[in-house]
C-alpha cells in the first residue's frame, strides 16, 4: 500500500511540474511565424524602451567610496631622483 501512495504522490507532484515546462523545439523544426500583430507589438515595445532611455537624465560620475575618503587626501609625493650607481673600480 505505501508503494501504491509514493507512486501516486509522484504522479501528482509531476503532472504541474511537466505542464510547466516549454516546448522547445526539436532538431530540424521550423520556427513558429509570427502574427502581424505579434510583429507589430514588438516593434511598440522597442520603441517604448528606446524613448523611455531618453527620459532618463545623464548622471555624472559615482564615487562609491567617497564618504569613506578623507577631504583633503595626501598629495602624492614626488619620487627623488634615484642617486646614480657608479661600478665599483675592480682594477688592480
Amino acid at each position: 500500500m505505501r508503494i501504491f501512495a509514493a507512486a501516486a504522490i509522484i504522479a501528482f507532484l509531476a503532472g504541474p511540474a511537466y505542464a510547466q515546462s516549454q516546448s522547445i523545439p526539436k532538431y530540424g523544426d521550423t520556427d513558429k511565424e509570427k502574427t502581424p500583430q505579434q510583429i507589430e507589438g514588438e516593434r511598440q515595445a522597442e520603441k517604448a524602451y528606446k524613448r523611455s532611455l531618453g527620459n532618463i537624465p545623464d548622471q555624472g560620475p559615482t564615487d562609491p567610496w567617497g564618504n569613506v575618503r578623507s577631504e583633503s587626501a595626501p598629495k602624492a609625493a614626488a619620487k627623488a631622483a634615484p642617486s646614480k650607481r657608479t661600478k665599483p673600480d675592480t682594477t688592480n
